[in-house]
């Protein structure tokens, strides 16, 4: 039965190819329509040329880019992405903007996001998934020939692609499942196992068919470069961080055989080392994600195509399909201990373009969206319980950080590799400070608005249990900071930052306002207009949502970090994972222990850490649908902006901790050293 698929998916994938490259769009299909097949044709003739190139389904395992100098390799992959790259971008029919002013409003959003789809075809193919390839080859061609007679109607083309994305949520969107926790199922384990990582022969990076900037190669470079024991270093801190998490949770890591490895492309060396270390330290074998980024305007002005095709019996099907994936590889999940993520930051930070052609949720999809969310990660908690896995993330800079990037990388190194011990000791001064306090009053300084008044917990035996967890490095590198969730009741006011990255995009005049722990009205300056900031905010802070709880408050006591980020004037391109160590920060959404509630958490003093839900988390139980948001957004006053953090006891006794952007409670005057340089 399995010979004669493959016998058929092969006479298909013929058929398909011969058909792509043969088309004659510009003659056959009635303008304006005949140019964007053309177009969109001439790329997937390319990606399959490529392949037939390197004859990756013939050859699927041979290292076929020895064959290759590495400029022809080059050439080849600029190719493949050369028309969504920067101001090829303005022309491209993956552009919303143009391609409705090329095709019309009725048209132009939905063949641009048709086109977009199909660009995951170059992935497809490097992976040799000829099943997938020979679907979206087939998806294009049936909606060619539905315009060689005449333009036909809009709905008949969204229907077309709706069920293409509908009926293929069994294969192509199962898989996705699948690989991030199935090993043998990983693309990119395959092809790190066949390489060899040498800075002299970089070739190997073209095998994996992301797009090769000159950063990707530029970092790749330079870390191929670095000596043994530095490489060491950093995959020991990366992997025994995460180990620890296991460790400090008092979760059984021995029963764990699964870790997923995130990246970004250049980085390969480091991980190839960490791999090695989770396999033999841990008895972990990995899957991985790697990001390679080549535009972020393009994923930004489709990150809402969902809205083609999510309706209820769309939510329904891929429900069903990922219970039923997680079902047939719920041993395998059972094994899995989550993810292990190494992020990159220095690039020049993204600042987009509002487009109005930009597909958008309607209100009844979006509160669908909310809860197929909610739902997916149900599901997934049900085969990987939240309370028996852990993580671990760590940041380190490219070369677009700049001039001094070697400089700065090896300072990142000293950040992430900072005395536990001497940070145990100072966190833990300001904990019990803390501990005696009913709530926390922050105050803004040079240009920061932010009054907001964060109320605490209560603890009933404080001989035993602390509001705030001590986080050294474990789960999260570096250390320096002291968390609790707030209690929302008491919480109250304005948080504002004058200028802030969230998810690596960029907000001026950030501000929100809360009441009892809640958003309530929300604001920046990136737009001309308030409905547009407001817009702006809602999707990519809230998540759509209405509004969200105020899931963490934090003190970064990072200051080593803030001195370097101020030294070489990065505060602003350094990754939230440093940033919120530098100050106190605020998360909107769910609180950090997140499924995790149940779970007893313990500081080094033996304190068990009590504050670990909110009034949203509390309804697990009773209303699971109501208790988590699915989100955790973490916004940061950095030290030079702060006029006063004060710690307010039961009675009205004040404690100041921070005075003018320095530490003045007693036992953190360490804290100040690095400020003063």
């Amino acid at each position: 039965m399995e010979a004669e698929f493959e016998e058929l998916l092969q006479e298909r994938f013929l058929l398909a190819t011969e058909r792509i490259c043969t088309l004659d769009a510009k003659n056959d299909i009635a303008a304006p329509f005949g140019d964007y097949f053309y177009k969109v044709s001439e790329f997937l003739a390319t990606v399959l040329r490529t392949g037939a190139d390197y004859k990756i389904f013939d050859e699927p395992n041979e290292t076929w880019w020895l064959r290759y100098s590495f400029e022809e390799l080059k050439e080849a992959n600029k190719l493949l992405y050369a028309d969504v790259l920067k101001d090829a971008y303005n022309t491209s029919y993956a552009n919303p903007e143009y391609a409705v002013a090329c095709l019309g409003e009725e048209y132009g959003a939905l063949m641009a996001a048709i086109y977009a789809s199909l660009r995951s075809v170059i992935g497809d193919v490097f992976s040799n998934k000829m099943e997938f390839v020979t679907a979206k080859l087939e998806l294009f061609i049936e909606i060619y020939n539905m315009f060689e007679e005449e333009v036909p109607k809009y709905q008949e083309v969204k229907d077309t692609f709706y069920w293409f994305m509908s009926d293929y949520s069994d294969t192509i969107f199962a898989h996705n499942i699948v690989k991030a926790i199935v090993p043998e199922e990983s693309f990119v384990r395959k092809v790190l196992a066949e390489c060899e990582i040498d800075s002299e022969d970089m070739r190997y990076i073209f095998r994996f068919g992301y797009y090769v900037s000159d950063s990707v190669i530029a970092t790749a470079k330079f870390i191929n470069s670095l000596p043994e024991e530095k490489i060491d270093l950093i995959a020991e801190t990366y992997t025994q961080g995460y180990k620890r998490g296991f460790e400090i949770c008092n979760r059984d890591l021995s029963i764990k055989k699964t870790v997923q490895i995130r990246y970004d492309a250049g980085f390969e060396r480091i991980i190839k080392r960490s791999a090695k270390i989770f396999a033999d330290d841990m008895g972990l074998d990995a899957t991985y994600a790697v990001s390679a980024k080549f535009n972020d305007q393009f994923v930004y002005d489709h990150r809402f195509d969902i809205a083609l095709y999510l309706d209820k019996a769309f939510y329904e099907r891929r429900m069903s399909v990922v219970r039923a994936v997680y079902q047939d590889i719920k041993d395998a999940a059972a094994v899995y201990a989550g993810p292990a993520v190494m992020e990159v930051f220095g690039e020049t930070p993204f600042e987009p373009a509002n487009k109005k052609e930009c597909l958008k949720l309607s209100k009844k999809q979006n509160e669908l969206y909310l809860k197929y969310v909610s739902k997916q990660r149900e599901i997934m908690n049900e085969f990987v319980p939240d309370d028996e896995t852990s993580f671990t993330i760590i940041a380190f800079p490219i070369p677009e950080i700049g001039d001094k990037f070697e400089e700065i990388f090896e300072e990142v190194i000293k950040i992430n590799t900072l005395d536990v011990d001497v940070y145990r000791e100072v966190q833990q001064a300001i904990i019990d400070a803390l501990d005696k306090s009913a709530y926390v009053k922050v105050l803004g300084t040079n240009g920061n608005r932010t009054d907001l008044t964060v109320s605490l917990v209560d603890l009933k035996n404080p001989d035993k249990e602390t509001k705030f967890e001590n986080c050294l490095a474990d789960v999260n590198i570096p250390l320096g900071e002291v968390f609790t969730s707030p209690k929302l009741k008491g919480t109250d006011g304005l948080l504002h930052v004058s200028e802030v990255y969230l998810r690596d995009l960029k907000y001026i005049d950030f501000q929100v306002e809360f009441r009892d722990g809640c958003v309530v009205d929300y604001n920046c300056a990136n737009f001309d207009t308030e409905e547009a900031n407001k817009n702006y905010i809602k999707e990519n802070v809230l998540n759509n949502h209405d509004t969200l709880p105020m899931g963490e408050f934090a003190v970064g006591t990072n200051t080593v970090a803030y001195s370097v980020a101020k030294k070489y004037d990065i505060v602003y391109k350094m990754p939230i994972l440093i940033v919120e160590k530098m100050g106190p920060h605020f998360a909107l959404g769910d609180t950090c222990y997140s499924h995790s509630e149940d779970v007893p958490m313990y500081n080094p003093d033996g304190k068990e850490v009590i504050a670990r839900e909110n009034d949203f988390s509390l309804l697990r139980d009773t209303e699971p649908d109501k208790a988590y948001f699915n989100c955790h957004t973490d916004v940061t006053i950095p030290y030079h902006e702060i006029g006063e953090i004060a710690l307010y006891a039961e009675n009205g006794e004040k404690t100041v901790l921070i005075k003018d952007g320095r530490f003045v409670l007693p036992g953190t005057e360490l804290l100040n050293e690095a400020l003063e340089d």
